[in-house]
């Protein structure tokens, strides 16, 4: 098999449509039929929900609270949006953060999950994202774990990742599989 990966210069919300696009072109070429992407506002859902007609495709949130307590980024109006395009939307806790970061905000030492998190980054902040929305998608029973996926994370905003995973439950997280990384960016 022979794979290319596209490498962007830089991170950032103006590698999203080159993103899209390449995820498109991946998810019909291996058959893949289920997209989870990370959108904190709602903005790369929606493009992602046009671009990808013909997947099912999971757009995760932000926590709520995770900017500000009773905070939830993703505005009504997208929602809406999101749900009109036949999105579907999780929201939850995130896979490698929770209670250990209000231990490292409080006690200023780290926990497993966010040194795991810290370990992804090493790949870029878009590797950690598309595993973390694997495990939360997972755990909330909207993705199988037997089949394979294509994750889109970003940096900060937009969309500059995607990786085939094939994703595990959080208690069974040795068992997710990073299968590939179709885009990212070089400089991070």
């Amino acid at each position: 098999m022979q794979y290319q990966t596209v490498y962007f210069e830089n991170p950032g919300p103006e590698n999203t449509d080159e993103t899209l696009k390449v995820v498109t072109e991946w998810a019909d070429r291996l058959d893949i039929k289920t997209v989870l992407v990370a959108s904190a506002s709602g903005q790369t859902g929606i493009a992602a929900l046009q671009q990808l007609k013909n997947h099912t495709v999971i757009i995760v949130t932000h926590a709520t609270g995770f900017k500000s307590e009773n905070q939830q980024e993703l505005t009504p109006e997208n929602r809406k949006r999101i749900e009109e395009l036949g999105g579907h939307v999780l929201t939850c806790q995130h896979a490698l953060a929770g209670i250990s970061r209000a231990v490292r905000l409080q006690l200023n030492t780290y926990q497993i999950d966010e040194i795991i998190a810290n370990t992804f980054r090493l790949f870029g902040q878009g590797v950690k994202v598309a595993v973390e929305l694997s495990l939360m998608a997972a755990d909330a029973g909207l993705i199988r774990t037997d089949e394979d996926l294509i994750a889109v994370g970003g940096t900060n905003q937009g969309a500059d990742t995607a990786a085939v995973i094939r994703p595990a439950n959080i208690s069974r997280f040795f068992n997710l599989k990073v299968r590939g990384i179709l885009c990212k960016p070089w400089s991070f």
